[in-house]
């Protein structure tokens, strides 16, 4: 959707027409156009996303090293990220409160696309480096857990319960977003489901987790 600014013929409402010192009213042209429709619609949404690209790039020159092996140019990652920001943003129109000037409001999609797609990036190519085994070692491993013989007691608890109470796909899902620190994003690719499902998955093997563990305790 991206398109260049000096490209696009300005509306009636073009927001750069507002008065140089009115934050309000240059808000309020963005808005209104934003929320019309046809042409000046269509005007509006291919100006802000000039600068949502600019702002996307600039995130993304910051995180180059995050991306810079996928093999895709800066300027590719900038429109994919600025065409959805722009969408969420188009989406969100009601929620924007007049605190701030609208195309900084509206840079914050631009950046937070920016930032999520550099890092799905940087997993893309990696192996998910941590199986379900390594929940074994864990109480070793890492001396700021098993420094005290209640902690590492319990510690073991919660692995046993692990292995034994959760399903190999509850394991799995628990084992990538909490111990390796996987983006959910990623994860939900490579297997093939939705943030919302991983999100109800780790929710559940969490709580079935603290029930078991917690029973144990009692006894």
């Amino acid at each position: 959707m991206s398109n260049p600014v000096g490209s696009v013929k300005r509306g009636p409402h073009d927001p750069t027409r507002a008065h140089p010192g009115s934050r309000q009213a240059e808000a309020e042209a963005w808005l209104q156009s934003l929320r019309s429709g046809g042409r000046e619609r269509e005007d509006a949404a291919a100006r802000l996303d000039g600068l949502l690209v600019k702002a996307a790039r600039f995130e993304l020159l910051r995180r180059r090293a995050q991306w810079n092996r996928s093999g895709e140019s800066l300027d590719d990652l900038a429109v994919q990220s600025a065409d959805s920001a722009l969408s969420a943003l188009l989406s969100k129109l009601d929620h924007y409160r007049f605190e701030s000037r609208f195309t900084t409001w509206a840079y914050k999609f631009a950046i937070l696309e920016a930032a999520q797609l550099a890092r799905r990036r940087a997993w893309q190519e990696r192996e998910l480096p941590i199986g379900p085994e390594e929940w074994d070692r864990l109480a070793e491993s890492t001396p700021e857990l098993a420094a005290g013989v209640a902690v590492r007691d319990q510690l073991r608890r919660v692995m046993r319960a692990i292995q034994t109470q959760l399903s190999a796909h509850q394991r799995e899902v628990l084992t990538e977003l909490v111990l390796a620190e996987v983006p959910i994003d990623v994860l939900a690719e490579r297997l093939n489901t939705t943030r919302g499902a991983l999100y109800k998955t780790l929710h559940d093997a969490r709580r079935k987790l603290r029930d078991v563990v917690g029973s144990e305790a009692d006894d």
